[in-house]
Order: C-alpha cells, then structure tokens, then sequence
C-alpha cells in the first residue's frame, strides 16, 4: 500500500511539475506542440508545368499591349539597397539590378506602402483601395500564435506586449481569414481585359482554397499563402541561418513553416532549391511559356523576411561584414537581387524588355525583430510603424517603349496606384461599383497632369492612425496617447516633433483623419495582440524609459 502511495506521490508531483513548466514556459510548450504535432510537412518536389501559350504567328495580337511585371520584396528596408547612396553593411553590398529599374525608368522618391505591415499593404496594392474599406485590416494569424506574441516577456524589459482574451469571442476561424472575393484584384481586372495572369511566390491574402489567387484571378500560381516560408531546411548543408533567439517571431517560423509551395491548388511540395532562387527559375519558366501572348506576372519574393537564411555560397562571398547576422542578412539581399537581375536579363533575350512594364516595391519598411540597425535610414521607424521607417518604401518602375529613362517623381504616391496605373498601361478600365483610392501616375511621369496625386493620404491598424497631406504628417496612437505631427520637408527624417507647437495644425489634421476614418469598416476580425515597437532601437536592444515607442496591433 505504501509502495502504491509512493507512486501517486510520485506521480502527482510530476504531473505538477509538468502544470508549472507549461505555465511558465508557455512559448517553449507552444513551440513544441507546432513542430511536433501541428506542423504541415511538404511533400517531395514535383514539377511546375506552367501552360504554354499561342506560338509567335498567333500571339502577334499580344504586342498591342505591354506585359505587366510586379515585384514585391518582403520586408525590405529603404537603406537596404545602393541606389540611394546607402545600403546594407554600410553600402558594400551593391544592388545593381533593382537600382536598374529606377534608373532605367522611374524613381518615385516618396514611395508609400499601403500599410505599415505585409498582409494590408498587399491588399493595397492588389486592390488599388485602402484595406480598411473592405476590413482587411489586420494580418491573418492563428490564434495559438497570436497568445505567444501577446504573452512573451523579456526581462528587464519596461514595456510588455498585451494579449486581449477579451477580444476572442469576435475571432473568426483562421481558415475564414482571407481577402474577400467580393474585392477586384489586379489580377482578375487584367484577366477580364484578356492578359494571362500568373502568381508567383508570397500571397499572403488567405490560406484556404476560396482566398487563395486561383479565387482571385489568376489562372495560374505557384505560391505559398501564409506570412513567411523557409527558404531552405535549417539543416541543408548549403545553408546558414542567423537564428533570432529574442524574437518570439522567429522561433515560431522556424518552428512552423515548412519548406513548400503550392501549384494552383495541389498539396504543398517542396520547391527544388533556396527560395529565391526556386522563384525566379518558376517566374523565367511563366514568362517563356507566355512570351507570345500579354501576360501579368505578380512576383511576391519572401525575401529578405526572417527566418534569415542565406546560401552558403552568398554569405562566403561577403567576408568583410563581421557581424554574423548582417552578413546573413546581407547575403539574401545579394540573392535577391542577383535573381531579379535573372528576370531581367530573361525578358532582353526573349525581346519583352521595351514592351514590359517592370514595377518594384516592398510591401513595408525592414523590421526591428531582425535585429539589426540602419535598415531603414535615414529614416526613423520600423515595420509596424506609420513613421518614414515603416512605410516609406523604394518605388520603381520601368517601361522602356513608354516611359523615359531616368525620371524621378518626388510627390507622395502609395501601393494603391499601382492598380489604376497598371491598368492603364493594358488599357484595362476601373471598376465603377466601387470607391477606387487608386491614382494612374502615368500622366505625372509623362507630365501630362498638373498638381500632386494626392491631396492626402492615409494608414490605419486600430487605434493608431496617420495623415500625409502636403509637406505635413499627423500620427495619432492611443498607446502611448500621443500624437506626432512633422513638416516633412523641413523635417524628412521626423526628428522635431512639432505637435505641441501646432496645436491648430494638429486639430485640423485630425479632422481630415475624423472625416476618412468615418467612410472607412471596421476590421473584418480584431487584432489579438498588441506590440510595443521602439522607434529608434531594434528588438535586441535594452529599453530605456525616454525611449520613444508606439503600440501596434494584430
């Protein structure tokens, strides 16, 4: 009897061990529970036979409009490339090949995202409407996910991020999270005009079948639907990863994601190589096998979104930078744009170059979870921030039959022109049955218009709100209750915080966010967690009391 006692005592001590671990340790058990028990593992490698269209006689039809390439890099800061005297590692890491379309065509110098984090500003740019119009306004995320964010703690430090069980009875199921199909993407716009539409690489629009590009117009896409992907195994010999032990981030991507992508609507199989690569190799493959007929190409890059994982090859070639994770860093946005360099070059040899409408952006400024500082300077702010930092982006776009070489455009013009300008270019009209937010910027390149784009523009992620109209700049957060008001053409980099000084200013500015907001929805499912994001530090580095900081919600 006494030995069976012991057992029980045995046993009920270790199941409250267990308890305490789980309650103590709950992004480590959370961890566990996704790479062991809910991790989706890809199949193996299948081919992508992208469908081949009319030969050279029958797609003479096809020159009488120009083929559409969009790019979208993945977290890519301002200072990340060359072209404007800066990039990574102190600029030693040339990007020729992006800085070629802005120099080949058009540099839009106050290039804006239509948010400051990925999923709203790829609604933006699809949809040439704010995400708040139709309440794509918040990233879909799973619930688990969101509570690890919402309850992570970092010793030491002052501000903590806030996980709102209140708000879980307004949830909806993550499956049901998805841009509505109610909304017109560029896709399905140029489809109706008669274009091949192709996807290739990062959706981000919603995971189940109904959101995914197939639903939304394109007739063909090989992509991955969530908010990152692995670009190789962490343990593939020709990889090496810079792991972010500080951010709660980058511990569940490499604890959820698997290496895959999807064609059409197949199971998830793994792509043949590192991501960046494998994307470029399937996006030369769609635009040879579309040559002869008008074709757009929408390519969502994952890089350089964490996890940071770079070939072995790239980071051996840049043994100047010493710091282990700037070197990783560095060496994807050297893989980025040597690959599209490769489309570039693809698009020359196959005689598309003057007749392709090339448009490059980032979907956001860099991200302070990375890590590493700068990558956004001169500007203040990261990701998940309506300061410069987050959502002042580089903006180019080359068209070598239509638009002259060397052009820079430096009136404010957002992702959600993208829509109407390409458009324009097929000749494609806009829709009627709805507010458009989206501007053709053709006439302001050629100079055919007059005046800005834009009297104002607008962002949105809960209570935190900004204002662009003129040279001024209103940011409203409710957490911390402040408001930062900026002259930005005496102030570009947001150093003087004119808000106190302009009590008149900042009430006006307030009435035109007043008046937007009031014709905008609520989001579609609420944000779960709320951020504290640094202004002026990366997540690595120590809080300080004077630190100034901004609550960002998802």
């Amino acid at each position: 009897m006494r030995k069976k006692l012991s057992y029980i005592t045995f046993a009920a001590s270790l199941i409250g061990v267990l308890f305490w671990y789980a309650a103590t340790h709950k992004t480590e058990v959370m961890l566990l529970y996704v790479k062991h028990v809910a991790r989706t593992e890809a199949a193996p490698n299948q081919e992508v036979n992208w469908q081949p269209g009319p030969g050279p006689v029958a797609g003479l039809e096809r020159r009488k409009k120009p083929n559409i390439i969009l790019i979208v890099a993945d977290d890519l800061g301002f200072n990340d490339i060359t072209l404007q005297g800066g990039g990574i590692a102190n600029g030693s890491v040339p990007t020729p090949h992006i800085n070629s379309i802005a120099l080949d065509g058009v540099n839009f110098q106050t290039g804006y995202a239509g948010n400051a984090t990925c999923a709203p500003s790829r609604a933006a740019l699809m949809t040439g409407r704010y995400p708040t119009r139709f309440g794509y306004e918040v990233t879909p995320t799973p619930v688990q996910f969101m509570k690890m964010i919402g309850n992570y703690r970092v010793a030491g430090n002052l501000r903590h991020p806030i996980y709102h069980a209140e708000r879980e009875a307004d949830l909806i199921d993550y499956e049901e999270m998805g841009l509505p199909t109610s909304e017109i993407t560029l896709g399905r716009l140029l489809k109706q005009d008669g274009y091949r539409t192709l996807q290739v690489g990062k959706w981000h629009l919603g995971e189940s079948p109904k959101f995914r590009p197939n639903a939304h117009g394109f007739d063909e896409a090989l992509s991955f639907q969530h908010a990152a992907s692995m670009y190789l195994p962490e343990n593939d010999p020709k990889v090496v990863n810079a792991k972010q032990s500080f951010d709660p981030i980058d511990r569940f991507l490499y604890a959820a994601h698997p290496w895959g992508v999807r064609f059409n609507n197949s199971d998830i199989f793994k792509p043949k190589t590192y991501a960046t690569d494998y994307l470029t190799d399937e996006a030369v493959k769609a635009v040879t096998a579309n040559k002869n007929r008008a074709f757009f190409l929408y390519l969502g890059y994952n890089a350089p979104h964490t996890p940071l994982q770079a070939t072995k090859d790239d980071y051996d070639a840049l043994p100047h930078i010493q710091d282990h994770t700037t070197r990783v860093y560095a060496a994807m946005v050297r893989s980025l744009d040597r690959n599209i360099g490769r489309l570039l070059q693809s698009l020359k040899d196959q005689g598309l170059e003057d007749d392709t409408l090339v448009i490059f952006t980032s979907d956001n400024g860099g991200a302070h979870y990375v890590g590493i500082e700068g990558l956004n300077s001169p500007y203040r702010g990261w990701k998940a921030t309506f300061f410069e930092g987050g959502i002042h982006v580089p903006f180019f776009m080359r068209w070598p039959a239509r638009l002259p070489k060397g052009s820079v455009i430096k009136d404010p013009v957002s992702h959600n022109d993208i829509f109407a300008t390409a458009a324009a270019a097929a000749g494609a009209k806009l829709p009627i049955d709805r507010i458009i937010d989206s501007v053709n910027l053709l006439p302001f390149i050629d100079k055919t218009a007059t005046g800005r784009p834009h009297d104002a523009l607008f962002w949105r992620t809960g209570d935190y709100l900004a204002v662009r109209e003129g040279d001024w700049k209103l940011q409203v957060s409710a957490n911390p209750k402040k408001d930062w008001l900026y002259n930005l053409a005496a102030d570009p980099f947001e150093k003087n915080n004119l808000a106190t000084q302009e009590p008149q200013r900042v009430s006006a500015l307030r009435e035109k966010i007043k008046a937007w907001n009031s014709a905008q929805v609520k989001p579609m499912w609420p944000a779960m967690a709320d951020a504290p994001i640094p202004i002026d530090k990366t997540l690595k580095q120590a809080q300080a009391a004077e630190d100034e900081y901004v609550y960002y919600g998802n």
